[in-house]
């Protein structure tokens, strides 16, 4: 049963909510190796949820932010303004969506219809993004994982760099649900395998 919660992010509330579930923001780790075995980063993400899940409770260990994050966080929003003013439409809070094993917190979210994703940017990552005129591969599996849960029916992707030209610091690309069959279909397949793996870890955890 999916649920929305009407929470800030990174605030103590949005952080005990996540606990023990598998969001967005970790899907290229669950992803990554995809029809072999799973590779140490999402070992290391089964551990950590299987522990949450067991205990109630989110890790002790401080959040982790690095330079990037940090930019994200000041530039993010200068861009959802941006957004706002090239789209015409009003963008509200992300939130946070959770299905009792799956959350994801969208950077925003549009009507009744869609998510935005926004992605503060270098240069180089900027222009190819630009270039490619499609959703930065880094972030693929989060947007599609994203859209699958909140069950919207498109999702803007957003990259934004302030040091480009005005008329291009903002990059918008859209995927709609309907095209993303084959996606949604990879992620029910990896994300049971995962829950398999948090599943034996929970029993060594927990002492059964």
């Amino acid at each position: 049963m999916l649920k929305f919660h009407n929470v800030e992010q990174n605030n103590d509330l949005w952080l005990d909510i996540r606990a023990g579930l598998l969001t967005g923001s970790n899907a290229g780790k669950v992803m990554a190796n995809y029809g072999k075995a799973f590779a140490e980063p999402a070992k290391r993400l089964a551990a950590e949820i299987a522990c949450q899940s067991v205990t109630g409770r989110r890790s002790t260990a401080e959040t982790y932010a690095n330079k990037h994050m940090e930019r994200g966080h000041i530039q993010e929003p200068v861009a959802r303004l941006l957004y706002e003013e090239m789209t015409f439409n009003d963008v509200l809070s992300g939130g946070f969506f959770e299905d009792g094993k799956l959350g994801c917190s969208p950077d925003g979210r549009v009507e009744e219809h869609g998510i935005i994703e926004i992605k503060s940017v270098v240069i180089p990552v900027h222009y190819n993004n630009i270039k490619r005129n499609d959703i930065d591969p880094t972030y693929k599996w989060q947007m599609y994982f994203n859209l699958k849960l909140t069950q919207r029916e498109w999702l803007d992707f957003i990259s934004y760099c302030a040091d480009f030209p005005e008329n291009t610091r903002l990059f918008v690309y859209r995927i709609y649900a309907d095209s993303c069959k084959e996606y949604f279909d990879m992620l029910d397949h990896r994300i049971s395998e995962f829950f398999e793996v948090v599943d034996k870890m929970k029993e060594i955890i927990g002492g059964d």
